[in-house]
């Protein structure tokens, strides 16, 4: 039974290898600024600093070994006045010539800031040995951070969002960033978006707050304005069936799209339910699974398995009450998992950064 804990100091070396086979915006594929995020982390879970500038990275690891092969994360306050959240709105414009007899729909791309404190899932990166296996584990690690939220829904904004990875190249461009963002940031896109991660002041003061019409940008630029990654899709699915909504924004750096909900209306979130854990069960195929959480100070633990619950009472099997170190009467919480768990799942490389 794999277990989804609070990532720990420790994790940085299996961290930062995952980190370094793809790119994910919410998991640095630096030393220092990973082993800083797992510090913050840690304080995040602790209760440590205010709830809006928390961060929370969370690690699935194999049941025998410990080893850490996948990791999420949330983002309690994304867009602060302090560090903005910049989309490329994207917008329709009508255009009809009387004389013509005739008119166009163009789309235009305009740098917007968002000091919100929105609410971000993101992060998710799995290796690739653990990718589309029976196990899930891509959507264990997506689904348990909604679980988090539902156990501390205050913690959190009313408004979710999701970035979907846009496409890169090979060797890790994107014509977008190329054509668009380079024309007056002389910077790569890795580079620009490194650095965008510690302050957003070179892009405001660089990049035109105008409205630009898409139409002068060459095709292959064009196409990737709200492209996802093909490696992102299985995330943009289950997102969507979350309720999720595209709302007409784009990363400025790669064109990926941004998704969105209502915290209270996502499914995960409005089902947990609190629970006192009162004895053990069988295994069985027959009986309802659910996402098990605890949280106690700095270690939150989770697994997916079958439960029985009678009122406020729950009953688990052996293996997750050993995984999440249960005793009569511990306190807990459960996101009970609908039939169609199994149809799909999001072991891509990067999720929603994710």
């Amino acid at each position: 039974m794999f277990l989804v804990r609070s990532a720990m100091t420790d994790d940085h070396d299996a961290l930062l290898r995952l980190a370094k086979t793809v790119h994910s915006n919410n998991l640095p594929s630096e030393t220092l600024p990973l082993r800083d995020l797992l510090v913050k982390s840690r304080r995040s879970f602790l209760g440590k600093i205010p709830p809006r500038d928390r961060q929370y990275v969370f690690s699935v690891v194999e049941p025998e070994s410990g080893k850490v092969v996948g990791t999420s994360s949330l983002i309690a306050g994304k867009g602060t006045e302090a560090l903005p959240r910049l989309v490329l709105k994207v917008r329709k414009r009508e255009h009809y010539s009387r004389d013509l007899q005739t008119g166009h729909v163009q789309i235009t791309l305009q740098l917007c800031q968002d000091t919100s404190a929105s609410t971000e899932v993101g992060g998710l990166v799995l290796s690739s040995a653990y990718r589309g296996t029976s196990d899930r584990l891509g959507s264990l690690l997506s689904k348990v951070r909604f679980s988090f939220i539902g156990m501390h829904p205050g913690d959190f904004a009313d408004r979710i969002i999701g970035e979907i990875m846009g496409t890169l190249t090979p060797d890790g461009r994107t014509m977008l960033w190329d054509h668009l963002g380079r024309r007056f940031i002389n910077l790569s896109y890795q580079e620009a978006d490194a650095f965008s991660r510690t302050s957003k002041e070179f892009i405001t003061s660089l990049f035109p707050d105008i409205e630009i019409y898409a139409s002068l940008l060459p095709a292959e630029a064009r196409r990737l304005i709200g492209h996802v990654s093909p490696a992102a899709i299985p995330a943009q699915r289950m997102l969507e069936r979350l309720g999720f909504q595209h709302n007409d924004e784009v990363d400025p750096f790669d064109g990926g799209p941004y998704l969105e909900a209502v915290r209270d209306e996502i499914p995960l979130v409005r089902t947990t339910t609190s629970a006192s854990f009162a004895g053990t069960i069988e295994e069985s195929s027959s009986l309802p699974a659910a996402i098990v959480c605890v949280h106690e100070g700095a270690d939150f633990r989770a697994v997916r398995c079958a439960y029985q619950a009678e009122g406020d009472q729950i009953h688990l099997p052996e293996a997750a009450v050993k995984a999440l170190r249960l005793k009569p009467g511990h306190s807990l919480h459960y996101t009970p998992q609908p039939k169609f768990e199994a149809v799909a799942d999001p072991s891509s490389q990067e999720s929603v950064a994710s």
